[in-house]
This record gives structure tokens, sequence and C-alpha cells, in this order.
């Protein structure tokens, strides 16, 4: 199939860049056709964010938005800001909060619902969108130009044979094709290599977000109360904090993030999520509330340093494939809509000027002219000094983003890939966590449940090893097996053959598609692949 501009992800980037294109279009009374690829089977089904919402793109994108019916319900009311210790919340005077942690006229929404809402507005503009296709394959000419992506093949078995029900994907072929696939595309880290994007640029710094959605006791619901906090459980050395969202009926967003350059291989991201719901001053939002869903995605966290170079023959990267995100605010989606735009602007020139498969130069050239590129400059050194530690990288923040508000004469750098970062368990504590309650703290499995994760049984694991020999050589031996704790879904186990010795499964129908394997594996012997259309988690309002 033919397309002018063929869109990977149908998220904030992917379809903000498809509405934009179209716009512009229609304003010079020109036809030009969009079509956007979505791997979840609706949209939305597997958008995972926090999320406050700053509307600055979204109004630069569609003034009307809130004419037009956008799920932005719930404007910010109150900021707070909590240092924890195992058993007391000490607040953070608002006067001493930077401005990156001030959410006035923001809005507390549902990233999935926003995104449901954008496929409305693009499908009106004559955008075509395709749910249930992720692209799996990326297309070359022969002058090595991006030609286009090739959707992956359905009804595989797991021996690879064609089932009873196999269909062959699709070849989409663009003038100009744009990544939006989020948080480590697969297809994009593909691009990076290939192009050598990342030459010159920080590495790329990950934290991994956990998230459930409560409805809880009205009498304890505050509708747009936004509440942050960082300090227990974990330890000082190790990056992370809380959010809590208060959104409209009654329900609360609460998640932690991680910072995926933690040392200690013993570490579970999920366990120190369930354990912060146990703290005196968190726990009380939800006595005698229930638990609705749950969810989990990497967000890329690296800033303007680690940003790749966004262009290369033939297409662009956009949003979180990139990196847009502000680590700072804890804010990736008016970034995301904001990348679209500019490189929707850039291929929509370029098309206009009858190119083809070159690269957008325009595109990076407005972005360093923008505002995105100015509030992420400001935003540059906050999570490098966060790295230094709770106490030295609170301290150095403040100074950063309170007396030289963001404009200091230097910037700090990323040296170390997160994979990088793990230490041998030999030189690390092992951590006791406790058992769920069924409550407040939940296990890993019923957690799943209701993410309404599925994959089709028979499909070829996704979840592919390099090496099939390292996760027991290595992994268990050297980092007592941290798959089996980074994962959010309970996805690897570490189990015993009949005749005693180790073996990895994996359990690749659990996956929530949230990369966290694919980046802290410290051997790098994981590689996250698109498995069947469809598959995955089926998010509602999250």
């Amino acid at each position: 199939m033919e397309y002018d501009v063929v869109i990977v992800g149908g998220g904030p980037a992917g379809l903000s860049a498809a509405i934009k294109i179209k716009q512009l279009a229609a304003e010079k009374g020109q036809e030009v056709s969009v079509v956007v690829l979505e791997k979840g089977g609706e949209l939305g089904a597997h958008i995972l964010s926090g999320a406050v919402m700053d509307p600055k793109a979204l109004t630069e994108l569609i003034p009307d938005w809130k004419e037009k019916g956008a799920p932005l319900n719930t404007a910010v009311t109150e900021d707070r800001v909590l240092f924890l210790t195992e058993t007391k919340a000490i607040k953070t005077p608002n006067f001493l909060l930077p401005a990156c942690f001030e959410n006035h006229g923001n809005y507390v929404i549902s990233l999935g619902n926003v995104v449901r809402w954008l496929g409305q507005q693009a499908e009106a503009l004559g955008v075509e969108i395709f749910p249930g296709f992720p692209a799996a394959e990326i297309l070359y000419n022969d002058d090595g130009s991006v030609k286009g992506v090739a959707t992956g093949n359905m009804g595989v078995k797991r021996d690879g044979e064609a089932g009873s029900d196999f269909q062959l994907g699709m070849e989409l072929h663009g003038k100009y094709t744009l990544f939006a696939e989020g948080a480590r595309g697969h297809l994009g880290k593909q691009l990076m290599a290939k192009y050598d994007l990342n030459k010159g640029k920080d590495p790329q710094s990950y934290g991994i977000g956990i998230k459930e959605l409560w409805e809880i006791d009205p009498a304890k619901h505050q509708p747009g109360l936004v509440v942050h906090t960082t300090g227990w459980p974990l330890d000082s050395k190790t990056y992370g904090g809380s959010f809590l969202y208060h959104l409209e009926n009654n329900q609360v967003m609460v998640g932690y993030v991680v910072g995926l350059n933690y040392e200690n291989p013993y570490l579970s991201p999920y366990e120190e999520f369930q354990r912060y719901k146990t703290h005196p001053a968190i726990k009380t939002f939800f006595e005698g509330g229930k638990r609705i869903s749950y969810g989990a995605r990497a967000i890329t966290a690296g800033g303007l340093q680690s940003l790749p170079k966004l262009v290369f023959p033939g297409g662009a990267l956009i949003g979180c494939d990139a990196g847009f995100l502000n680590m700072s605010r804890i804010k990736g989606s008016h970034a995301a809509i904001k990348s679209g735009m500019l490189a929707a602007e850039s291929v929509f020139e370029a098309l206009g000027a009858s190119r083809q498969h070159d690269e957008l130069a325009s595109y990076p050239v407005a972005f360093e002219k923008s505002w995105l590129h100015e509030e992420l400059h400001v935003a540059r050194n906050v999570k490098p000094w966060l790295n230094k530690g709770l106490y030295l990288g609170s301290l150095m923040t403040g100074i950063d983003q309170l007396v030289f508000r963001g404009k200091a004469p230097w910037t700090l750098h990323h040296t170390h890939a997160d994979h990088e970062c793990l230490k041998p368990a030999s030189q690390c504590t092992p951590i006791s966590y406790p058992k769920p309650d069924g409550k407040l703290t939940f296990d890993r499995l019923s957690s799943v449940f209701i993410s309404n994760t599925n994959h089709a049984e028979d499909q070829p694991i996704h979840l592919t090893l390099k090496n099939p020999s390292v996760p027991v050589d290595v992994n268990l031996a050297q980092y007592a097996g941290p798959e089996a704790r980074y994962c959010p879904a309970g996805v690897y186990e570490f189990v015993k053959t009949d005749e005693g010795a180790d073996r990895l499964q994996i359990n690749a129908q659990n996956c929530v598609h949230c990369k966290t394997c694919d980046i802290k594996d410290p051997t790098q012997n994981i590689v996250w692949i698109t498995p069947e259309g469809g598959g995955g988690p089926n998010y509602p309002n999250m």
C-alpha cells in the first residue's frame, strides 16, 4: 500500500503528526495520504502515563479542544511534594518548589482517553488508522533510505509454521515514515544503530513507571490534587519517587517510578511500589477503596543530552521514540505532541517541494528554535544531579532550578547506560519484601490480570534471547537473576529442570510491553520484538 506518509505508533506524537499534516494540506487545498499503524487492539490500549498534562501543545494543535470535547476534565487544584521517611511525611513548602513542580493550569488526565479522542480528530480529517497492526520490519530502498514498514504476519504458530488462520503481513510504503513507538521503540532502536543516530550523544536514561487506578472513598477524594513523593522506600542512592493524582469520579491514579540505573540486582521496582502504598501518609487514601486497573511502561528520561539525531534518509523519530520527555516536570505528552507537529511541518514542506526519502533537515532546526528545546535545556541538569543521590541531588537541583533557573553555565552528562549500572549480587544486600495483603498490596499475577493482558497462546515468543545460555550462566550466576525482579509482570522465572539444573522460563503471555527487560538486562541479551497484532495489555482509562 502506497502513502505519502506512514506513521508507526498511534500515541500522542504519531496522532498529532498525522493531524498536523492533514491540517496543513487542508489549508493549501492539497491531498496528502497519511496512515497510522498501532500495535494495540485499539487506540489507547497500550497507552500508560501518570498523567498531568500541560495543554500548551494541544492548544497549538487544536485551539478549540475544549469545544471539541477533549477529555481534559480535571484542572490541578493543589500541588504537594512530600519527603518520606519510613513513618513520617515532610511537606516541602511551596515557595521552595522549583517552577518545574508547579502544575497551575495543567490537567489530571487519562492519556489513553486523550489518545482515543485524538484518534477521532485524525479520522475526521481523513487519516487512515489501523489498530492491531504492529510494524515489525523496516523496509529500505536500494540507496539505503527508509521506504516504509511491513506489518507482522498473523497466525504464526510457536514453532514458526503457518497456522490455519495465517495472514501475511502488509508492506506500507511512504515518501516519509515517522516513528512514534514510545520509549525504547524496537524499530527506533534499529534505526539508531543503522544510521549511528546516537553518535556524540549521552547514553539514554530510562525509568520504569508502575501504575494502578483506584476508586476511593468519596470522602477522601479531592479532584485535582497532585501529590509527589521522594525518599522511602528507596535508599538514598537510588533514583525514584511516586505520583498520586486525583481524577474525576472518585478515581485516583497512583504510581511509582524507579530509575533503571539502579545498582542492586535484588531491587524490585514492583515491590517498592507495593511497599510505598503502606506508608501512613499514603495508605489512608486507599483504605476502603477498590483497585480497578494496573500497568507498567518504561519512560525515556535522558533529556536533551541523550536525544539522538532526529532524522535519517526517509524519515524521523518523534515523541518518546526519540526521548523528548521533560523528566524534571515528569511530563512527556505535551512534548510528544509538539515534536509530532514540528516533524509534520517538515514533512509537508518536503512533499510540497516534490521531495521524498531524503533527510528532513528542517525538523531538527525547527526543534532547536522551539519552546520545547528551551524547556528541555532548562531541565537538562536535573536528572544528572538526582543520579548523585537523594540529598546532594535534591540540593543541587534546587540550586540549578531556583538560583540559576536552569541557565547554569555548565551541562552535566550521563556517563553510563542503565544496563551497565547493575552490580554483581556478591557486592549487594538482598532485600526482603513483605507479602501482599490482597487489599492494599498485591502480587504480580493478580495485577497482570487486571491489565487485561492477552497474547495468542501458540504464537512465537516475542521476548527473544541472543544466546539462550546467558540467563543462567551469567545473569543468575553473577547477578542473582535480576530479570525475575525487574519485570513488573512476572514474565521471567528461574525454575529447576527434572535434573535439578536451573533454566529461565519466559511467560510471554504476561508481557505488558513495558520494555524494561530490553533496557535493564545487564548483558543486553534480551531483545523485545513485536508480538502478533493486538496482543498485550488493554488499558481502560490509563
